[in-house]
């Protein structure tokens, strides 16, 4: 633990400094799926190897996940989130060199690894930064990497796919992220469970309480409905590109730059309005947080539906802008549950466990499964599953909100 208070300033700055690492996060992790009509061309490969080269990275992603979370119980977060930056920079860039399938397998896989190392201790890192009723606004403001990250790569990898090939693509927007490991590594570490962090009984013994997760409501059912989110979020992000180059008569780089234009909007004003509604609602009632979410997925799902079905391009866009905004809205909140819900101890560790189970029900399969459905029916078929579980997804976080305030209640004592 510091023993110096860590003046504001400094605070925005690591906000800061770990919201652009993000950004490199989603954009490394977006860009593979701008160039899909350009690898499936050049390979020769059907929609069932193109998913799972998706799937290799999440695997990857939610199987390492639990190692570093544990890691990030015991030993320096900041090392981890190091550590991976330079290991899936590296490996994103290098896949602009894979001479087959194979090795472009491999090197997503890769990515996923170090994905993995910084997605499990930079949320808890970032919320012991700042004071608890700050959390819902601060975390939106580092998951606008989401929806920004995740349009640049679809840009950046449509437009430099387009003009010099899928690997040029790759190996551009791998190699800024070695740039900000130097600054990473140099950032300071804030107390676990942030300043008025109360002092925990079990902080000595973490193992013991990683079992605790799965006998905790909140996170359980909070996971599932994230699960469900991610399943559906995962396949429309991976193939919706593609449906557009197939079904509205868009090249590649002018499908990724409309979609990756509309993304990055939507995203911003869906993730802050989730953030600043949250924090509002919250202040009423303990299950706040969920109340936002629950409803931003159920208002979002008919116009998941329509952006499939709508026969015009101006009708499909309007449609994915309207649920994109409200997909976004749940980001900070479910995200703000985890860390409320449990203890400063094992928080790398939730995270950890989290990651693993909405990346195993959620985006580690969707892509193959509706890649194959594509195959079998065609995509536009395939893509109808999404609604579905969105709608589940909605459900499940009303069901959380049963369980939340006694739960919260447990973490602080």
């Amino acid at each position: 633990m510091n023993a110096e208070p860590i003046p504001l300033s400094y605070r925005r700055y690591a906000l800061g400094l770990l919201l652009a690492v993000n950004l490199l996060n989603y954009i490394d992790r977006q860009v593979l799926f701008a160039v899909f009509p350009l690898i499936k061309s050049d390979m020769r490969i059907s929609d069932t190897e193109l998913g799972l080269l998706g799937s290799a990275f999440m695997l990857s992603y939610m199987l390492f996940a639990p190692l570093f979370g544990w890691l990030g119980d015991h030993w320096s977060r900041v090392r981890l989130a190091t550590g991976g930056l330079v290991l899936w920079s590296l490996a994103t860039a290098l896949a602009g060199f894979a001479p087959g399938y194979r090795t472009l397998l491999a090197a997503r896989a890769t990515v996923g690894v170090g994905e993995a190392s910084f997605g499990t201790v930079s949320p808890g890192l970032i919320a012991d930064f700042f004071r608890k009723e700050q959390r819902g606004r601060v975390l939106s403001w580092f998951y606008l990497a989401i929806p920004v990250g995740s349009a640049l790569g679809y840009l950046l990898g449509g437009v430099l796919g387009q003009r010099f090939g899928w690997q040029a693509a790759f190996l551009m927007v791998g190699l800024p992220g070695l740039l900000l490991a130097v600054p990473v590594g140099m950032l300071r570490t804030p107390p676990r469970g942030g300043d008025d962090a109360a002092p925990q009984e079990h902080a000595g013994k973490p193992s013991s309480s990683y079992a605790l997760l799965f006998r905790n409501r909140s996170f359980v059912s909070n996971t599932v409905a994230m699960a469900t989110m991610t399943f559906a979020i995962g396949g429309l992000a991976q193939w919706l590109p593609s449906f557009l180059y197939r079904f509205h008569a868009l090249n590649v780089e002018k499908a990724n730059t409309l979609f990756g234009a509309t993304t990055v909007v939507a995203g911003i004003f869906g993730t802050l309005a989730g953030g600043w509604l949250g924090d509002r609602w919250q202040k009423k009632s303990s299950k706040g947080y969920l109340l936002v979410s629950g409803w931003g997925f159920l208002i979002g799902t008919p116009f998941a539906a329509w952006a499939i079905l709508a026969p015009s391009l101006t009708g499909c866009m309007a449609a994915i802008f309207v649920a994109e905004f409200f997909l976004f809205l749940n980001t900070g909140p479910l995200n703000t549950v985890i860390i409320n819900v449990t203890p400063p101890a094992t928080r790398a560790m939730a995270f950890a466990v989290n990651i693993f189970f909405i990346h195993a029900l959620g985006d580690a399969i969707s892509p193959s499964i509706i890649g194959w459905l594509s195959d079998q029916w065609g995509l536009r078929s395939a893509l109808l599953l999404t609604p579905f579980v969105m709608a589940l997804a909605g459900l499940l976080c009303f069901l959380c909100g049963r369980f939340v305030a006694k739960d919260m209640a447990q973490a602080e004592s």
